[in-house]
Order: structure tokens, then sequence, then C-alpha cells
């Protein structure tokens, strides 16, 4: 569907309404926060910071000694694609409430296969007039990034409000999904409706971790496809040990003008001892090309990663 310049306008004033106050925290430190895993790393998550181009906001947490810090943790982040998650997230709670299944097929029309989008899914079935089953289209999304599927979700799942209602229900508050890939596509200015601070992303990557939302079975099949993620695999991964896992789901938008409004990634390190790190970096309205951009992102991971392993 196409929005028109100020219907995309009247989406982010609606959004941003509805959207907790923003912070303006270029250093935030909270109580919550541990010192042991604060002080230094802030400072060098700063310096990387400084040399990405665009602004940069991080979140992590160890998942076991539940050490945290946020750098710049305002909810202003475009996701792009990292949304797939929380989508993954409300698809699989309609599947334990059994209203879908995992195995159910999914006929899609060939009206969906539009051109245009990245879809590994339309570049193996231009034609449509297929089915795939329910896990399938989940794979396509979150491993393959393919925003067709993702679309074809949103649409199953009931609309963005009913994603949004229920990422919201989980107590996760500084987060926004009101805008399909289609709709992000149709307007630079939309991309910015489907925001979420940090921390929010964080505390949703915790949620996954700990099983509490999802059941065992639904909460495994997606820690796997995030597992199987293939997309930035110079962004989180990038600098860390060969091998070491990595479940993620990373969102990247188109340059306007020279900006790119987002490279991100989001995810949890499995580390050598078996502690698990949350780690998420959003880098936003960056100048710099796509090299530095990424490699802002796996030197902050790199980082936390020495900082908790050692």
């Amino acid at each position: 569907m196409k929005l028109t310049a100020i219907s995309a306008a009247t989406l982010f004033l609606m959004a941003a309404c509805n959207a907790p106050a923003t912070r303006n925290n270029s250093a935030d430190s909270t109580a919550s926060e541990a010192p042991g895993l604060s002080d230094s790393l802030r400072n060098e998550i700063a310096a990387i910071a400084a040399r990405s181009g665009g602004t940069v906001g991080v979140g992590i947490m160890n998942l076991h000694t539940r050490d945290t810090l946020n750098f710049q943790n305002d909810p202003v982040y475009p996701m792009q694609s990292v949304f797939k998650f929380p989508i993954a997230m409300a698809i699989l709670h309609q599947v334990d409430e059994g209203k879908m299944k995992l195995e159910q097929k999914i006929y899609i029309d060939k009206k969906w296969m539009v051109p245009g989008t990245w879809s590994p899914l339309r570049d193996a079935f231009p034609d449509g007039n297929v089915d795939q089953t329910l896990a399938q289209l989940l794979e396509y999304m979150v491993s393959q990034s393919d925003n067709i599927a993702c679309d074809l979700l949103i649409d199953l799942a009931g609309g963005e409000a009913a994603i949004n209602d229920y990422v919201h229900g989980l107590g996760v508050k500084q987060i926004a999904i009101v805008a399909s890939e289609a709709k992000m596509a149709s307007a630079w200015d939309v991309q910015f409706t489907n925001f979420c601070a940090p921390s929010a992303m964080v505390q949703l990557l915790d949620i996954l971790h700990k099983g509490s939302a999802l059941s065992k079975t639904s909460n495994d099949f997606l820690w796997d496809i995030m597992l199987k993620t293939s997309t930035g695999p110079k962004r989180l991964k990038g600098l860390l040990p060969v091998g070491t896992p990595v479940a993620h789901k990373t969102g990247t938008s188109g340059v306007r003008d020279g900006v790119a409004a987002a490279t991100n990634d989001a995810g949890i390190i499995v580390l050598p001892n078996g502690q698990k790190l949350a780690i998420v970096v959003y880098v936003m309205n960056a100048r710099s090309d796509e090299a530095t951009r990424e490699a802002t992102i796996a030197q902050i991971a790199k980082a936390a990663y020495d900082k908790v392993a050692q």
C-alpha cells in the first residue's frame, strides 16, 4: 500500500504521541548498571561511536549476572528488520494459543511476490501460487530477513497493532511496531515509526533467554532460527572468535543523500563459559560507508565480549 507524504507524517506523529518520553542519555547510567561492566567499557563504546559517522545506541546485559550497560538509550532508533524478532514472538504466541500450527501450510498468491524488495522467498518462487508451512515462513523472515514473508506474517498475526499490543503486554514499552515492510518502503520517514530503545530490545532478548513468554517448543524454535541468521556476518559476529554462537536479528535501511538511517544488530552471544550476553547496537543516520557502520557494531560487540569473557 502506498502512503502519501501526509499519511506518513501522520503515522509518525501518532507513534510519537504513543511513545514513552525520550531521555537524552548520551552517557546514560542507571542504578541497575554494574560498575565493573559500565566504567571502562562505556569509555570504549564512546570512542568507537565517535568514529561511526552517526548516532550509536547500545544496550548490553550479561544474562547470568544481570550486569547491564545502556549507552544513548533513547527510544528513537528505527529498528528496520530487527522488528522481525518481536513479530516472530507474536506469531509463536498465537501458535501456543492454538490459533496456528508450525506445520500448517499457508497458500501464497502471486500478488505477494512484489519486486524491488529483499525476498529469497520470491526469488525461489517468483510466480507465487505456492504453499509454505508457517515454520518455513518464520525461518525466511528471521534467518534470511525476508520482507515478503514478514508482511505475510504480519497479516496472519492480525496486523501491526496486534503485534504491538502483544509486545507491550510483555512489559516492553519503549518500542513501537506500526508499519510493515511495504509501508516502510513507501516513504523514507515511515521507518522511524518502528522504533525501539536499545534497553527495550535487550529486555525482549532477556525474555527469549528466560523462556518466560513462549512454550519451550516455540522458544527453542525461535532460538534456532535466530542462530541460523545469515545476514550481517560482519556485525555482532564480525570480530568474535570463529564458531561463537550468536542468535541475532539484523536491520538495515537504504541510503538517502548519503545518510543510512539504520544499520543494526541485536542478539545473544554465547560466551565460552556458557553464560550469555545480550547486546543491541543501533547505528542511526550515519554518513559513513557500510563497512564503517558494520565495523562499529563488530567493535562494540568484541569490546563487550572481551570484558565479560575475561
